[in-house]
């Protein structure tokens, strides 16, 4: 490998030892207890993990910096409120190894470079600030204070405050991302990308437009009521296990489970669950009723082909729709109805990939149940159609009265542990008027409102050479967008980069002029300030607000917290010319939280609210049918089927997560659900696709997209032989995230199309 960024950004193409067998039809279990113990076990301090399994997700404990799905209201499991993925990411973020000087001493960045990303994310936990000079091989240590001194003065340095951009991870508090926000408003831009940008950017947009409010609306507890729920491109086995007790309580009571995406998952097929010693015995319980096994991208075409035999039994028989609530609280159903008849049912059908056995044993359930939740996650959100995805699941949702009623709603599922939370407090490129205004009354400056750059703008920016520093708040960048060798270019544009991070990933050796990586601390570590140990805030998917403080000393006397790293930072860079008093929050973030009360909506009393053993839960309108819409109804909207056809050479790609993997995480080398074992370079493909293109199993092949007259590449695959769809294939992220095109992505959401790229496949 060279020393170019493009070099650096990529996995390495290297071969392991690929196993395959035959894939998994049950989730959880003794493997998954396995799986988590061994994880524990080589990764951790035996004492520390004891510690962590019986805080992690506890009223009093600290919030799991995994995935964002809630923890139970009233009672929660006596023997830990964590999952297999859970403790994996507890292992990661709180491994029993440091790396500090002497670790980037004996390593270049070049060197560290041709490592896997599983091997950069086991090297230890960063333990000390350090800092890579213009031109140099390895990184240095450097203080705390020089620190300060050196963003401050690179930023202070900038022709226009727009030439700084300021990225956000999902595992930021409210706290820290608050003030994260303030800051640089008060630096003079709104350059705020995060990864909502990349994941559930379309869910906001389209929820917003027809219910007033860019998240779901549902709780656990109508989860555990409804009579129907309908799971979208999602695989909560893998991305949110604990979402499977939830729906293994709604089985209990009654309910009817669907599971519509173009893999067989295990999670979804049956769950056996861990934590409950009578399930490990008897083998669990099914969770779905009807699998659909969906062409990628046919979501559209298929709810379609589900409202036009909706409307033809309304039509014929009535009591379909209800009718009652479309008249009192929706707009717009007659413009539906008409554009919704200039379909075909037989074309929506066809181009949905789904059998018509399969389509009417999915209608029958949708037609009789009246409380219907929908579940879904980046498997809608990842197309250049992904907010009409969204938008006609809305539609089939008013048109059964199923929003606003206990057992019924959407469900949006978010990854990162506080990134609902984020976007609650601020961190939004495009953030509304009456937020900036609120800033402005509270600390006398005018925020600019000229909307930011979000992530792909930010990109672009970089490559132009618009935007010249980078500083990212957790997170792993370069793994986590599209269009890898163009992204990574852009980095090595600018002058600094700076990545705040409890652990080494790719994103800290794809660096421009200078580079800077800032250590701090883990959500279980304790973060002691001048007031003691302090308490922060997260909310999950269901817009829960609740507690979280840590129960572990901190690996390293020289780390600190992302709060103290913010304020710190501000305080360097905006000096005399600031209104606010910055570095009074490090030390009592209570302030902070006094704050966001006069700011933020919904967050009244917030100091108090949070001593609330379980949290509290934000406004939510579309929960009790009040829509803060254009028109103060919910909306019907009209939406088109995509537009993309696929050659005889073609495939069409989406890019998955193995289940040893948490967004860019790596966790190891196994994807245990799916059968395949010690590989990640590899691309499922239908057996039939496979022969018409002469290819075997474990054959090796390469990637390639083409989309705007530019070729894209991705060299050494295993071809391995899946139950997916015909002219569909699958393969993990981030390993062909360069075979995403930078400019394909949602309309009016901007997420990036990583769920749909036409590709071509051929032998190596």
């Amino acid at each position: 490998m060279s020393g170019s960024p493009i070099d650096k950004a990529n996995t390495p193409e290297e071969f392991k030892n690929l196993k395959t067998t035959k894939p998994a039809r049950n989730s959880g279990g003794f493997k998954g207890l396995k799986a988590a113990v061994t994880h524990v076990s080589k990764y951790m301090n035996p004492a520390d993990a004891i510690k962590i399994s019986t805080k992690i997700n506890q009223k009093g404990g600290f919030d799991c910096p995994g995935c964002a799905w809630p923890d139970p209201d009233d009672e929660r499991s006596s023997l830990g409120e964590y999952c297999e993925n859970g403790m994996k990411a507890m292992s990661e973020e709180m491994q029993n190894k440091t790396i500090g000087h002497e670790f980037f001493t004996d390593h270049s960045v070049e060197e560290l470079a041709n490592l896997s990303d599983f091997e950069i994310g086991k090297s230890g936990r960063l333990s000390e600030p350090m800092f890579l000079a213009e031109g140099a091989s390895h990184y240095q240590p450097i203080s705390w204070e020089l620190v300060f001194e050196k963003v401050g003065t690179h930023l202070n340095a900038l022709n226009n405050p727009d030439e700084a951009v300021f990225y956000t991870s999902g595992r930021t508090t409210n706290e820290a991302a608050f003030l994260y926000q303030l800051f640089v408003r008060e630096f003079g831009t709104a350059n705020l990308p995060d990864c909502s940008n990349m994941c559930h950017e379309a869910s906001g947009s389209a929820l917003s437009e027809t219910l007033g409010i860019g998240k779901g609306s549902v709780t656990l507890d109508d989860l555990y009521k409804a009579e129907l729920v309908m799971v979208i491109g999602q695989n909560p086995g893998t991305n949110h296990p604990r979402m499977l007790t939830a729906l293994e309580k709604c089985k209990k009571n009654g309910g009817k489970i669907i599971a519509i995406n173009p893999l067989p998952e295990a999670g979804l097929i049956k769950f056996t669950n861990p934590q409950n010693p009578i399930k490990l015995l008897t083998g669990g319980t099914k969770l779905a009723d009807v699998f659909v096994p969906i062409t990628i991208n046919g979501d559209v075409a298929l709810v379609k082909a589900l409202l036009l035999k909706l409307l033809e039994k309304e039509t014929s028989e009535g009591n379909v729709f209800d009718k009652e609530f479309i008249n009192e609280h929706t707009h717009g159903y007659d413009a539906f109805i008409s554009d919704l008849k200039q379909f075909d049912f037989d074309d929506c059908l066809g181009l949905s990939g789904v059998s018509r056995s399969t389509f009417d044993a999915i209608f029958d359930l949708v037609l009789n149940k009246k409380k219907i939740i929908i579940c879904w996650a980046m498997g809608l959100t990842q197309h250049e159609n992904a907010v009409d995805n969204i938008r006609e699941l809305v539609n089939l949702l008013l048109l059964k009265g199923s929003i606003g009623k206990e057992g019924a709603g959407t469900c949006p599922v978010r990854g990162h542990s506080n990134v609902q939370g984020d976007r609650t407090v601020g961190i939004w490129e495009a953030a509304p008027q009456a937020f900036l205004d609120k800033i402005e009354d509270k600390y006398g400056f005018k925020p600019t409102t000229k909307h930011g750059y979000s992530v792909i703008d930010a990109i672009k920016a970089m490559n132009e050479k618009k935007a010249k520093v980078f500083f990212g708040l957790g997170g792993n960048f370069i793994s986590a967008v599209p269009d890898t060798n163009y992204s990574a270019q852009g980095l090595a544009n600018c002058n600094l980069t700076v990545h705040v991070s409890t652990k080494l990933n790719r994103s800290h050796l794809v660096t421009g002029k200078e580079a800077l990586i800032l250590p701090c601390l883990g959500r279980a570590e304790k973060d002691y300030q001048k007031t003691g140990i302090q308490t922060q805030s997260v909310e999950n998917s269901m817009g829960i607000v609740s507690s979280t403080k840590g129960v572990l000393e901190p690996c390293s006397d020289t780390l600190l917290s992302e709060v103290a790293v913010v304020c710190n930072i501000a305080h360097a860079t905006l000096k005399e010319r600031s209104k606010i008093n910055w570095l009074q929050y490090k030390d009592d973030y209570n302030l902070v939280r006094d704050d966001i009360q006069e700011v933020v909506e919904g967050f009244q009393d917030y100091n108090e609210k949070l001593k609330q053993p379980s949290g509290f839960y934000l406004p939510n309108g579309a929960r009790i049918r009040k829509f803060k819409t254009a028109t103060g109804k919910a909306n019907f909207s009209l939406n088109k089927l995509p537009e993309w056809k696929l050659k005889d050479s073609e495939l069409i790609m989406m890019t998955i997560r193995s289940h040893d993997q948490f967004n860019t995480t790596i966790y190891g080398l196994n994807d245990r659900y799916r059968g395949v074992f010690n590989e990640r370079r590899i691309i499922f493909m239908n057996r039939e696709d496979m022969k018409s293109r002469n290819l075997e199993e474990h054959q090796v092949v390469n990637l390639t997209s083409e989309f705007n007259g530019k070729l894209r590449k991705a060299n050494n695959f295993k071809v391995v032989g899946y139950d997916i769809p015909k002219n569909c294939c699958a393969t993990y992220f981030p390993e062909t995230n360069v075979l995403v095109p930078i400019d394909s992505y949602a309309h009016t959401a901007k997420t990036p199309a990583s769920k749909s790229i036409i590709i071509t496949v051929k032998a190596n």
